[in-house]
């Protein structure tokens, strides 16, 4: 059995890096500049760091490798930004989840932690956003709750501003999404009634660190993109090999020729040989991704609980 984590997450440095600035603007936005100076760790450096907590139960790679990956926390919470939860509470959510991935992780699978790390992440961000909205709020059908967790990721992904959707922005998310453009309004209703987003107007303070805060999860993105497309793509081995075979025949291919393949295919080929636009080609992308490794790390859990 794993032992635990003394000291999960330093406070040495004087910023609580469990309650990373809850109620306390100035506090967050130390703690933003305080998690930035944490080094990222090579995968060479990462495999060290997990395999000393595994095997030696070492807490002082572990604390290496969680303070390494703070900022993934960051990027990953920033996206639930619009949820009318103060993002301090949803990063603070993020790196329990994260501790929780570092006693379950085994880095002999061949997979980086962040790509890991990223499931047990999400999962108590959504569990903070449903304690925190009613059920009534949320809606109790799997269209409701698709649309709520999904809502934000749909507007980016097809260039739409937050804010009240038209009809055609409604119908065009409830496409990309496989819901009704009902459900998609009735939430993005909901949803913006109870913004409090960091981008709002705010006094220095606040402003420092939403300023940050959208640069630290930037560079989240850019960490578990690296990661996602070089290692975990890479080092499937046998699971990945049968969820792609999962895949719709269109789907595989698309996402074969932009993440595994070399030279990468670029859109406007897919889109030529598909007959479908750019635009479209990268949501297939994106969807085939997902699913290939929500699949993956799904098959993982249940090897790892057996």
């Amino acid at each position: 059995m794993k032992k635990q984590i003394k000291s999960a997450l330093p406070t040495t440095t004087g910023t609580n890096l469990v309650a990373p600035g809850v109620g306390d603007d100035a506090g967050f936005a130390n703690y933003l500049r305080t998690i930035a100076q944490f080094p990222i760790l090579s995968a060479e450096q990462e495999y060290d760091y997990a395999s000393r907590w595994v095997r030696d139960h070492d807490n002082d790679a572990a604390e290496k490798l969680l303070v390494s990956h703070l900022r993934l926390v960051v990027s990953v919470a920033y996206d639930f930004r619009n949820y009318g939860i103060p993002v301090q509470e949803l990063v603070a959510s993020g790196n329990m989840g994260l501790m929780q991935a570092l006693q379950k992780f085994d880095p002999e699978k061949g997979f980086r932690f962040s790509t890991y790390a990223m499931f047990w992440i999400r999962a108590e961000i959504y569990e903070t956003i449903l304690n925190n909205w009613s059920i009534v709020k949320i809606g109790t059908s799997a269209n409701q709750k698709r649309v709520f967790f999904n809502l934000s990721r749909a507007k980016r992904a097809l260039g739409i501003m937050d804010g009240n959707l038209s009809e055609d922005q409604a119908e065009q998310i409830a496409n990309y999404l496989s819901v009704p453009a009902e459900d998609v309004k009735r939430m993005s209703t909901r949803i913006v009634a109870r913004d409090l987003s960091l981008n709002a107007p705010a006094r220095n303070t606040e402003q420092d660190g939403a300023d940050m805060l959208s640069n630290m999860a930037d560079a989240g993105v850019d960490i578990v993109e690296n990661v996602e497309r070089s290692e975990f793509m890479q080092r499937g081995g046998a699971l990945l090999k049968k969820h792609l075979a999962d895949l719709p025949e269109r789907d595989r291919e698309i996402l074969c020729a932009r993440r595994l393949s070399e030279p990468v295919a670029t859109l406007d080929m897919l889109a030529k040989k598909y007959k479908i636009s750019r635009e479209r080609v990268r949501q297939i992308e994106e969807r085939a991704y997902n699913k290939l490794r929500d699949a993956i790390i799904n098959d993982t859990e249940k090897t790892d609980d057996k």
